[in-house]
């Protein structure tokens, strides 16, 4: 784990149990590395999901997703998982993630996560929240 001037990283080794039949990474299993480099991002930042729900009251959850896939990874690979913020809102975080081996992209995924009450309603960002994902964005 590595955080970076302009984004995160978070390395994945593939096990057995992450792949098909034919030794490839299985589609889905992409999602679960995106929000595995997600949290470990929050916990870098010096949050975790459960300090964030009991200081504000709120979860971070997946609005939408779009992954674009580029190359299979393969059992036994090491891959790492970039992280970085693109854009806050009232509401919301754009993150721009990928999955490499070595230099190789392997999966583009954009994401917007929401902040809601346990509830299920909507809530703003809380400024402590802005100010730490705004601080890691990239320079424009």
């Amino acid at each position: 784990m590595e955080l970076k001037p302009n984004f995160y990283t978070f390395p994945i080794r593939i096990y057995y149990e992450d792949t098909d039949a034919g030794g490839i990474v299985y589609h889905a299993n992409y999602l679960k590395f995106a929000e595995r480099g997600r949290t470990e991002l929050l916990r870098t930042l010096g949050y975790d999901h459960k300090k964030v729900l009991a200081e504000h009251n709120l979860i971070l959850v997946v609005r939408h997703i779009e992954i674009e896939y580029r190359a299979p990874a393969r059992l036994d690979d090491l891959l790492e998982v970039r992280t970085e913020a693109l854009s806050i809102g009232n509401t919301s975080i754009g993150l721009k993630q990928a999955v490499y081996r070595e230099d190789k992209l392997l999966a583009d995924l954009k994401v917007t996560v929401v902040a809601i009450n346990p509830q299920g309603k909507a809530l703003r960002l809380p400024p402590q929240l802005r100010q730490i994902f705004g601080s890691h964005k990239p320079a424009k």
